[in-house]
């Protein structure tokens, strides 16, 4: 029988975060298989703007948790 996921969720939040990222890496890379090679050009191509923003100052990174706590505040509303 396959694992529920709440199942799944109970058992990676014991994992290390190491594990846990190679765990949505390799989600993400199956997600996006199909994805066209023109969709990926560009979201590689605004990931190194973002990147270049933050580098020069332009822009600031947020914190993981402080997103996920905004966005569990709007959807609470």
């Amino acid at each position: 029988m396959p694992l529920t996921l709440e199942q799944i969720l109970e058992e990676t939040r014991q994992w290390p975060p190491a594990r846990l990222a190679e765990l949505v890496d390799s989600l993400s890379v199956e997600l996006h298989q199909g994805t066209p090679p023109e969709v990926d050009a560009a979201w590689k191509q605004e990931a190194r703007r973002r990147l270049a923003e933050i580098q020069d100052g332009v822009d600031q990174a947020v914190d993981g948790e402080e997103v996920s706590a905004q966005v569990r505040q709007i959807v609470s509303l």
